[in-house]
Formats: structure tokens, sequence, C-alpha cells
């Protein structure tokens, strides 16, 4: 059986983002929001924690992964980037349960 195929979405008005496994999308995402319901992390500590994190149960470029599906969460307005320096990733106050 194929595997079912997400489109992600992209935060800037008309750019594309890529389709990939609904599966490593869904297992992604959870990571993410996990994180990020702990602490604002920059882009470099957010990709470090989550490669930490799944590194030993995740076939596929966890990096990759991880931008795609943190591009997609952007977009859906699942997290934001604050406006600090340096730029922060962080659930949005709706999110926050």
């Amino acid at each position: 059986m194929k595997a079912e195929i997400i489109q992600t979405l992209h935060p800037l008005p008309g750019k594309i983002n890529k389709k990939i496994s609904l599966e490593k999308y869904t297992f992604i995402r959870d990571k993410i929001l996990a994180i990020l319901k702990k602490a604002e992390l920059t882009h470099t500590e957010l990709m470090e924690e989550l490669y930490a994190r799944v590194k030993d149960d995740f076939e596929g470029g966890v990096q990759w992964y991880g931008e795609t599906v943190k591009l997609d969460l952007e977009a859906r307005k699942l997290i934001e980037r604050t406006k600090t320096k340096p730029e922060k990733y962080k659930l949005k106050a709706s999110e926050i349960r």
C-alpha cells in the first residue's frame, strides 16, 4: 500500500513547500511542538534538540524534515518567530495547552 502524502505549506506567499510522507510529517510535527512547549529556541537550538530526540527512531534526514515541517507549522500559524535578536521560535499563544 502506498504511503499517504501531505503537501506541506510555506510561510512566504507564492512559495510552495515539499510533499512528504504523512507519517514522517506527523512524527516530526509532534516532536517540534513538544520541544517548543517547553522553551523558545533559536533555529540551531531547535534543530539540535529535534535531532537529539529522533536520531535513533527516524529514517531520513532529520534536519531536512525538521526544516520542512517547521516551515509548514509557521504557515499554519502553529508556531511563530520572535522579534528578538537572535530570532527564536515559539508556539503561538493560542496553541499553548
